[in-house]
């Protein structure tokens, strides 16, 4: 599959949009809406319950057409199929690719290695309902007795984010009976914050860790370990009452104090930033309960079948990939600006960092060829209105080209006066004010002093995509992570990346181990960095030992 198709900058596609780019990169959006008043009812998608507007972007029907024969050239479609029937397309690690089997209804068929994973998936999925259920209710119990009414999910990275986001995005649908806290960072502030006000009697701890050997999610899973302990008169036992694992290394749960019977585990075709609708959703069905867990996966399912069978022309998350490659790759623009109207997505902006920088932040193809060209824009945004009185001044006057997604939901969660419509009414100005500006002479027109003329105007053609859905229910956001998901896939298989290792995490982990023991050595040990580095850990030890630890 992989030798099939040209290098990307042979392509003839490639080639039409880098002559193409040079004729339309001058065009201003105020004369693409005006030469065609239809354009923002035209170059629209809608699917499973999203209305995309792409009208806004620096693009035309030329445009939009080689785009999507640029796909067909990279052999996106044959991409896709092989990811669903499960071929090992992450071939650096020779696994298959399958987060979309987590959601995949009973019944259904993806077969791994001459197995249909499908059924695993829903008994664990079972599973998780019934221990979610127990929590819930109270039937489940502390070591003392007491009912369970604090969860801390203690993971890293794809552990952590997924869980984080979801929590905060559906907290309207969760259980407020019950807190839950999330750990991820080693530094010791995150696990002292998180339990400072918790009684270990009604805390349960979820540790999420494949291999269960993780640095910073072990070393946080035995600091809760030893805090429970000691609040619950050091009784080892009450270690199994208090602990759960997600994870697939029954000796080390074992070890720990887990019962084996409270381990759920997920599978190597699970990445870590795909797997917030796996077991690592764990925490997330403890919060919002098992029916509307479910109401998640099959909104994450819909889009997937979307971007399975849609034509690519009517497709949204090809559509958003391939607009992405236009602006990172011919416009020369780095980031992407994702612009949440909801503060239930405070966090999404965060999720997504991982989703498409760890998956995109390439330097060779899958043949592992140095690429030509730039891969995996940087991530970025806040929710709004909040962003409109921080970073929008650079994003509508500044030098910088910073396509934006705006999101954005019809009805409240949260019904308050007037609130939305004013909510929506900044999404909408927004939009506009980026795509069309403000001409010198409508700034003049409105007595503005000559000198503050030029301080004043906005050169607008600032490109975005509007994302409207009608509200923020649990399937609709399984739909949006998926539409990104899917979006990021569009994009690596154009550039011709493995979206689905993450090597560049590993080698300053590697270092770290090294150099623990540099820091605690008792004795002055012999350094063998670099001068800068040798230098930083001789002065820490200096610094560490004139305070006496």
């Amino acid at each position: 599959m992989t030798t099939k198709i040209k290098p990307l900058t042979e392509r003839r596609a490639w080639k039409a949009l880098t002559a193409h780019h040079k004729k339309v990169k001058e065009l201003h959006l105020r004369d693409l809406f005006a030469e065609d008043p239809k354009r923002g009812e035209r170059m629209t998608a809608e699917a499973v319950g999203l209305f995309l507007d792409y009208s806004k972007n620096r693009v035309n029907d030329e445009t939009i057409k080689l785009l999507l024969q640029l796909a067909e050239e990279s052999g996106l479609r044959a991409r896709i199929d092989a990811m669903f029937r499960g071929e090992k397309i992450n071939i650096t690690e020779n696994r298959a690719v399958l987060h979309v089997a987590l959601r995949a209804p009973r019944g259904a068929s993806i077969v791994v290695d001459g197995e249909n994973v499908v059924p695993q998936v829903h008994v664990l999925l079972d599973k998780m309902a019934d221990f979610s259920d127990r929590v819930r209710s109270g039937a489940w119990k502390g070591h003392t007795g007491k009912r369970i009414r604090n969860v801390v999910n203690i993971g890293i990275g794809g552990s952590d984010l997924g869980p984080v986001m979801a929590y905060e995005a559906l907290k309207h649908y969760s259980d407020r009976t019950m807190t839950f806290r999330f750990v991820s960072n080693i530094d010791g502030t995150d696990f002292t914050e998180a339990v400072v006000d918790l009684d270990p009697a009604e805390t349960l701890f979820i540790v999420s860790s494949k291999t269960f050997t993780t640095l910073e999610t072990m070393t946080n899973a035995h600091a809760a370990r030893n805090w429970s302990l000691a609040g619950l008169g050091g009784d080892e036992k009450s270690v199994a009452r208090h602990f759960v694992a997600v994870s697939t290394n029954a000796a080390e749960v074992s070890k720990f104090g887990i019962d084996t019977a409270n381990m759920f585990p997920f599978w190597d075709w699970v990445g870590g930033r795909y797997s917030m609708d796996s077991a690592i959703g764990l925490s997330t069905m403890l919060a919002i309960g098992p029916a509307n867990f479910r109401v998640l996966l099959d909104g994450f399912h819909q889009m997937d079948e979307h971007f399975r069978t849609a034509p690519f022309d009517r497709n949204l998350p090809v559509l958003m990939g391939l607009l992405a490659v236009w602006y990172n790759d011919f416009f020369g623009a780095q980031t992407v600006a994702v612009l949440p109207y909801e503060q239930y997505l405070k966090r999404f902006p965060a999720y997504l960092q991982q989703l498409t920088m760890e998956s995109n932040g390439k330097h060779v193809t899958l043949d592992g060829t140095a690429v030509d060209y730039d891969t995996g824009p940087i991530y970025w945004g806040e929710p709004g209105t909040n962003g409109q009185h921080s970073f929008y001044q650079l994003i509508h006057q500044g030098t910088r080209l910073i396509p934006c997604d705006f999101i954005a939901f019809v009805e409240p969660l949260n019904p308050l006066g007037r609130h939305h419509d004013m909510l929506l009414a900044n999404v909408l100005a927004q939009t506009e004010a980026l795509a069309f500006g403000k001409t010198p002479k409508q700034v003049e027109a409105e007595g503005t002093p000559d000198w503050l003329v030029p301080h004043r105007v906005f050169d607008g053609n600032r490109p975005s995509n509007a994302i409207l859905a009608q509200r923020l229910t649990p399937e609709a956001l399984g739909k949006l992570v998926a539409l990104y998901e899917h979006s990021v896939f569009t994009q690596g298989a154009v550039w011709h990346i493995d979206s689905f290792d993450q090597w560049g995490v590993e080698l300053g982990k590697v270092l770290a181990q090294r150099i623990i023991p540099e820091l605690e050595s008792k004795t002055e040990p012999t350094l063998g960095h670099d001068s800068s580095t040798n230098n930083l850990i001789r002065r820490y030890r200096k610094l560490k030992e004139s305070t006496g630890e």
